[in-house]
């Protein structure tokens, strides 16, 4: 979520960031908005005054229409949808097999790091499923598998599960 604000935020140009805050100035105030001199820091009242949130990115996606910046308004629908493009699909022939989520539980964690996988992408799939650790690895690895594309090969999660010493778990996929 912060990524994808901090990369927005460094394309906006200071008029575009001038045009946002005037649009919020009746709703957050003219002298909060006037110490923010970055999008960085404009994103960050918007955040504190939970104005937007990782599930609700409708306020920023108004913002970017408002300023005609349609190709970060299509970064954030992306972001909500999850959706890589039809290029970032992994080869059918180099799914990932289902691995037995019940033998790798509390250690999901550590295999998506191994898997190379960011520390925001796996507090975001914690948040969206607390407690359920099953379908936190299922959704860690859907993402690794997005993120990857046609990257994301067996080897290298047999390589990962390996790296965490989860043999049982490594064998079972090569089978």
């Amino acid at each position: 979520f912060r990524s994808l604000l901090h990369s927005i935020s460094v394309r906006l140009s200071d008029g575009e960031l001038s045009e946002m805050k005037f649009l919020l100035e009746d709703q957050i105030g003219r002298r909060k908005l006037r110490a923010a001199q970055s999008g960085t820091e404009f994103f960050n009242i918007l955040i504190e005054r939970q104005e937007i949130t990782q599930f609700n990115l409708e306020l920023l996606k108004k913002l970017l229409q408002h300023i005609k910046r349609r190709d970060l308004l299509s970064e954030v629908v992306q972001f909500e949808e999850g959706q890589p493009s039809p290029d970032d699909q992994p080869d059918e022939h180099e799914n990932p097999v289902a691995v037995t989520c019940d033998d790798v539980g509390r250690d999901w964690k550590k295999l998506m790091r191994e898997l190379g996988m960011s520390e925001v992408k796996l507090d975001r799939i914690e948040a969206a499923y607390p407690f359920k650790l099953y379908e936190q690895l299922v959704q860690g690895l859907r993402e690794w598998r997005k993120w990857k594309g046609k990257d994301a090969k067996v080897a290298d999660l047999i390589k990962a599960l390996r790296g965490c010493n989860l043999n049982l778990v490594a064998d079972r996929v090569e089978e």
